[in-house]
């Protein structure tokens, strides 16, 4: 090769390889659902202040770019706790979080991308082993359910919020008791059933009876009262009223005026 280009291939060669390493760690496409963090390795380090959001960003090749995924997420967990009594209670749940976006750069360099296993697992379990510690098994079966979920998301929101994660939410998916102890409540609920259906029924007749009683009282003073305002005046004069209307009919034959027990006329018919 000729002397004359041999400076000249060395300096394609850089350009060629300097353009290798440009496009391989200079660009960078940032998803959506997606932020970035630039670790700035000579330049101060991981840059906690500024988060870079979906889209095209070129960085200098010595940096890298730590990709987050910011969408909701879940996690399905199952663990064994024990009850107010100390029975084995074995609950399965349904968590929903995500990083606290503006927070990126805090928890990235206190804890990392193992968030989940380091901080959102621990805390939900420690919050249930809390909360429904605190109840009995048919509690935890029947009544206090949604309280206990609520009980324990309000408890490790708090916590997670402080580590720089949002939990969207959190359901007790199922609640497994031992068959004897859940027979035995469901037994006692149906017994709980009945005896208010009992106490329904009860209820019920004596205010049909309260009600029967008031009708009778109401019906006996009606004729109270009608009685004290019929006078024999009256029922003489509604007499003579029913004779003349009896007198017009065409099936009246005789009509005989005079001496009845009460004066009023008697009426023979054929």
């Amino acid at each position: 090769m000729n002397r004359r280009y041999v400076p000249v291939a060395i300096v394609a060669a850089i350009i060629f390889v300097g353009i290798l390493l440009f496009s391989n760690a200079t660009f960078v496409t940032i998803r959506p659902g997606e932020r970035g963090l630039l670790f700035q390795r000579f330049g101060g380090g991981l840059d906690k202040e500024h988060v870079y959001a979906q889209g095209f960003h070129v960085i200098a090749p010595w940096n890298d770019m730590i990709v987050y995924n910011v969408q909701k997420q879940e996690n399905q967990e199952q663990m064994d706790v024990l009850s107010s009594n100390g029975l084995a209670i074995n609950v399965d749940f349904s968590i929903r979080y995500r990083p606290i976006e503006s927070k990126l750069g805090f928890l990235h360099e206190e804890i990392g991308p193992e968030y989940l296993q380091k901080v959102v697992i621990p805390e939900v379990r420690a919050s249930a082993r809390r909360v429904i510690g605190k109840y009995t098994p048919e509690e935890l079966y029947s009544t206090k359910r949604e309280a206990i979920q609520q009980d324990i998301e309000a408890e490790t929101r708090q916590i997670l919020v402080q580590n720089f994660v949002d939990l969207d939410a959190l359901l007790i998916r199922s609640i497994q008791l031992p068959d004897k102890i859940k027979q035995a409540i469901e037994r006692k609920l149906e017994q709980e059933q009945q005896a208010q259906e009992y106490e329904f029924r009860l209820v019920k007749e004596q205010k049909e009876a309260e009600r029967k009683q008031i009708e009778a009282k109401g019906i006996q003073e009606f004729q109270r009262i009608v009685t004290e305002g019929i006078s024999d005046k009256l029922l003489k004069w509604k007499g003579i009223e029913a004779t003349q209307e009896l007198a017009k009919s065409e099936n009246s034959k005789m009509v005989i005026i005079g001496g009845g027990n009460d004066g009023l006329p008697v009426i023979l018919n054929e």
